[in-house]
């Protein structure tokens, strides 16, 4: 006696032991499926910081992840107007600006290449010295006003009061927002300065 098995009943026959296989193999618990207890997720415990990238003028949003005061991981920011999360090569190695990771142990270090302190190299020397922020600011303070005093004009050639120096120039950042920027042109203004740009304007 033989059975005659149609085309449409070895489908359905393959379909119904395919389904059966598939339940059987869900219904079970499957190692590739279960979490892993024993890795922690390297952002558990972290505050989250939104920070504007600087190496251009795109301002491009960065979220930072820190914990205990350490930066533990740089991301673009998806709510961000500008990239949505997007970050060019530049951006994405932003987080090597404070950290960095050995190639050894894989480990996160800060990065022993950053500056934290100012540095000035005196005429004539060929090392730069760290020096504190206060003694940073007197220097800079007293640089401007020797340059301006020497400078300075009061009128031009035709007699026209112009009060102003040519010898110093201000140069912005592209960090710098709206406000700041408009603080910085009054200020360099009131010294007397015609030199004034910003590197956003590119």
């Amino acid at each position: 006696m033989s059975v005659e098995i149609t085309r449409r009943g070895f489908l359905q026959a393959a379909g119904l032991a395919f389904a059966t296989s598939m339940a059987y193999e869900l219904s079970n618990q499957s190692s590739a499926f279960a979490l892993d207890t024993d890795t922690e997720w390297k952002l558990v415990n972290t505050e989250e910081y939104t920070n504007v990238c600087c190496y251009c003028s795109g301002g491009c949003g960065s979220i930072c992840s820190v914990r205990d005061g350490e930066l533990i991981s740089l991301e673009g920011d998806t709510d961000h107007p500008i990239n949505l999360g997007a970050l060019c090569s530049k951006g994405a190695a932003m987080f090597q600006l404070r950290s960095v990771v050995t190639e050894d142990t894989r480990e996160v270090i800060p990065n022993p290449n950053r500056k934290t302190r100012p540095m000035v190299r005196r005429p004539g020397a060929s090392n730069w010295e760290a020096i504190g922020w206060d003694a940073a600011i007197a220097e800079i303070a007293r640089h401007v006003k020797t340059t301006r005093d020497a400078s300075f004009i009061t009128t031009d050639q035709n007699g026209v009061t112009v009060n102003r120096t040519e010898a110093i120039a201000s140069l912005g950042g592209s960090q710098q927002n709206t406000e700041e920027c408009y603080l910085i042109l009054k200020s360099m203004r009131s010294l007397g300065l015609v030199a004034i740009d910003n590197q956003a304007r590119v």
